[in-house]
């Protein structure tokens, strides 16, 4: 009898009626001779609405708080999703991340998972009971409540997947699989059959939201049989894997855009040694993620450089520069938000020149700047204005030929807060 994860988002637990239909999958999955262990996010946008919430009171409120108010999303959520499958005529047991045996790094907000210890999961299964278990969120081994940052609940299942030994982990979302952009965006963006780990991790990364990037870490690293697939629609989803194969003619997979950027310059700062070092150190030090890194030329001694961060770190960056001001003296330390970063992935990318190339010609043609650059083998992103962001998806998704006749399912909000 095999054991499977399933993990549903918010949208698939939003409403009640939802909720119910949610119930009903893992039902099925049990009497398919199954034993289920379920993962659920907070519903609908209880989590956006607890942090209005609490900026309404606090606009800088303590982070540990912060994740005492978070992690209820989800027991509500798993308690509900129990209640639901014991009216259906179901044994069900709802835990949270701490009861599972979840253990955390002592970081809140952004946690990583240090350790499971399942025992009271597998006495749960083996009593007969369906497992429920609240995503997003553990303990530390002081006791201290913590949540695993944006998309947690994912790398939750992939993690519990792993733990338990499961023989597949499904992550039921809004859309019916993985597609080469955000079908919200592109009504015809094309649903991908198998992708990569390393392609997936890299869209991840560069905002795709239909899985976090820890959840496909913690899949490449423990071979977790990873299936992203519709929690509205019995469609067949997407196969995550070690290798995929690239389709004839088909050089970029995907297209990923994120919002959630701000650009810092630092300008006017003596072009010594150990600089850079100085600064992305402190930023480390306090736990503040640096994506893209550009240095301008040097005059009079003198150099400017600027970096990215997301939104939510722009003002502690900028108070982890202020500080250093004495080690790293500067002119002037500015920001720019209204900017979205726009990427293109693809496996075929590192044999094939001129692809880089095409994007930036894409962009342009949209009469929008390119602010900033990164590259890597399997990836290009550019930084830009925010306004343009969906037209130029749009151009660059027609552009590598990835645009096909069928309209993409979307069961979910129609549009990505």
């Amino acid at each position: 009898m095999s054991l499977i994860v399933m993990k549903f988002g918010g949208s698939s637990v939003g409403t009640t009626e939802r909720m119910q239909r949610v119930a009903q999958r893992i039902i099925d999955k049990k009497l398919q001779g199954h034993r289920v262990v379920a993962v659920v996010s907070a519903m609908g946008d209880t989590t956006d609405d607890l942090i209005d919430k609490s900026q309404e009171l606090n606009d800088n409120p303590p982070a540990r708080e912060m994740d005492m108010l978070l992690t209820t999303g989800e027991q509500i959520s798993v308690a509900l999703l129990a209640m639901t499958i014991h009216k259906l005529g179901h044994d069900a047991k709802s835990f949270t991340g701490w009861q599972a045996g979840i253990t955390t790094e002592a970081v809140h907000g952004k946690a990583r998972i240090s350790n499971i210890a399942p025992t009271r999961l597998f006495k749960a299964i083996d009593e007969g009971n369906i497992v429920i278990v609240a995503g997003f969120q553990g303990m530390t081994e002081d006791g201290e409540i913590t949540t695993l940052g944006r998309g947690g609940s994912d790398t939750t299942a992939v993690a519990l997947a792993a733990a338990v030994q499961a023989d597949v982990c499904e992550i039921y979302t809004d859309v019916d699989g993985i597609y080469s952009t955000d079908p919200r965006v592109v009504k015809n963006a094309r649903k991908l059959d198998v992708i990569s780990y390393d392609e997936m991790l890299e869209l991840a990364h560069l905002g795709a939201a239909v899985l976090h990037p820890r959840a496909v870490e913690y899949a490449k690293h423990n071979k977790v049989h990873l299936v992203v697939r519709s929690s509205f629609t019995q469609n067949e989803g997407t196969l995550v894997r070690e290798e995929a194969a690239m389709e004839q003619g088909v050089v970029v997979s995907g297209i990923a855009f994120d919002k959630n950027v701000a650009r810092i310059s630092i300008l006017g700062v003596q072009d010594v040694p150990g600089v850079l070092a100085n600064v992305f150190g402190a930023l480390a030090a306090d736990g503040i993620d640096v994506d893209i890194i550009v240095q301008s030329g040097v005059q009079d001694g003198k150099a400017d450089f600027s970096f990215t961060v997301s939104l939510s770190d722009r003002a502690k960056a900028l108070g982890v520069i202020e500080n250093i001001r004495n080690v790293v003296p500067y002119d002037e330390a500015t920001y720019e938000e209204g900017l979205v970063k726009v990427s293109i992935v693809g496996a075929g990318m590192v044999s094939n020149p001129g692809v880089a190339a095409k994007m930036f010609e894409v962009i342009s043609k949209q009469g929008v700047s390119i602010k900033m650059v990164s590259t890597s083998e399997i990836k290009c992103s550019c930084v830009i204005a925010a306004e343009p962001l969906h037209d130029v998806v749009r151009a660059l998704h027609t552009a590598y030929g990835l645009d096909t006749a069928d309209a993409a399912f979307v069961g979910g909000p129609q549009d990505r807060r």
